[in-house]
């Protein structure tokens, strides 16, 4: 039985289904020796090859579906390697063998909150893809005194530069001073989204944390910085949402971070080596 290239390719590990489609359409990817495009199908017979290198038939096989929930500080960037340095994400998760976390969404410098990371490219797709309107929750602290009227225009929709949008609820929470507190629920998670929609009716926004993606919520215990592993049960309904089948689980482990914060790289690197932080 066939597959799509770009599906079998995801589900390896190598990231989300629509990174494989980047990568197959830049010419990187070839099946049985020739460059291939979006509308390739494989199967288990076929050698398939990433600039040049073969994708190991093992990777490719339906695996565990893993997933990590990570508190994001502020301060880190949402990406595998930073040309300035900086710490991002990647830097404390746990290390693995035959296979990479996916990052689904990305938050900026300035946020912090709940990231998850799956080894299912599949699964991040569809958490990002629109089309499965998955409800992201924020956290906005703002500045000042925000009218009904603004509140108004911003569930009912405003015209950003890439397209209209809006909050599907805000909810006051209250404040103190000069600092007023609201929780945003949206279904989409175009590029600084949450503080464009404020910035548009002159709104500051101070500080912005995601406290939700979908059915998994940012969980207090779970401190900037630290990661845990989702449990059978929660996966199973993460897919479900995005109404993806489980897959059955082939090893019972969870495992939770406590080991304490990596070290902080500097532009001349550090005293320690830069290892990954593992859970224990």
């Amino acid at each position: 039985m066939s597959e799509k290239l770009q599906k079998v390719l995801a589900r390896a590990g190598l990231g989300s289904r629509r990174e494989m489609e980047r990568w197959i359409e830049s010419g990187r990817v070839s099946v049985n020796g020739k460059i291939v495009g979006l509308a390739e199908r494989v199967t288990e017979n076929d050698l398939i090859r990433v600039d040049g290198t073969v994708v190991a038939k093992q990777k490719m096989q339906v695996r565990r579906c893993r997933v990590l929930a990570y508190h994001k500080p502020v301060g880190e960037v949402t990406s595998r390697d930073d040309p300035e340095g900086r710490d991002t994400v990647f830097d404390r998760l746990p290390a693995m063998s035959g296979g990479r976390w996916i990052v689904v969404g990305r938050l900026d410098i300035s946020t912090s909150g709940l990231l998850l990371f799956t080894t299912d490219g599949e699964l991040a797709n569809r958490l990002m893809h629109p089309s499965y309107t998955v409800e992201r929750e924020y956290a906005v602290r703002v500045m000042g005194e925000v009218q009904k009227e603004t509140l108004e225009r911003l569930r009912s929709g405003v015209e950003l530069e890439d397209g209209p949008a809006h909050f599907d609820e805000i909810v006051d929470v209250g404040g103190e001073g000069a600092n007023h507190w609201y929780h945003v629920k949206l279904s989409e998670g175009r590029n600084r989204e949450v503080r464009r929609l404020w910035e548009s009716q002159g709104v500051t926004v101070s500080r912005l944390m995601r406290v939700r993606y979908g059915n998994i919520t940012l969980q207090r215990h779970l401190r900037p910085g630290r990661w845990e592993e989702l449990g059978e049960q929660q996966v199973r309904e993460l897919r479900a949402s995005v109404g993806l089948e489980t897959i059955e689980k082939r090893d019972k482990s969870r495992f939770q971070n406590t080991a304490p914060p990596a070290p902080r790289k500097t532009r001349h690197g550090t005293a320690q080596s830069r290892r990954r932080h593992k859970g224990g």
